[in-house]
């Protein structure tokens, strides 16, 4: 099974966080991941605000971790985006808009510790 990494599950995996869930470790650490580059774009812009920092710098951490993990990257493409057009409007966060609208349209089961993802249809995994 391949699933799609929300923001928080994949720092939380990289920072062996306790907040991840026993079933979202066991997830991630036996089934294929990817993380999208709306994720690296909500992290790097947290970053650019002060709301996050990470050990090193972005264009250093991101890469380390997502080869040392083997996490695979899940581009944006324009079906994904369209997808944003017909979603409607359980959740307003437009990261989290288009996690959903690559999820669906990928078929990806999404780790994840926000319970909107499954008024959306998708497989939550937490």
């Amino acid at each position: 099974m391949a699933v799609l990494l929300d923001t928080h599950a994949f720092l939380w995996w990289c920072e062996d966080a306790r907040e991840l869930s026993r079933k979202a470790r066991k997830t991630i650490s036996e089934d294929e991941c990817f993380v999208s580059l709306a994720s690296l774009w909500e992290i790097a812009l947290k970053i650019s605000l002060g709301k996050l920092g990470l050990p090193s710098t972005f264009s250093r951490y991101v890469p380390e971790q997502m080869a040392l993990n083997n996490f695979s990257r899940l581009e944006i493409g324009f079906r994904h985006i369209a997808g944003c057009a017909d979603l409607p409007w359980h959740h307003r966060d437009p990261f989290d808009r288009l996690l959903i609208a690559q999820a669906l349209e990928e078929d990806l089961g999404v780790v994840s510790r926000d319970t909107v993802f499954e008024r959306y249809g998708i497989r939550r995994i937490w």
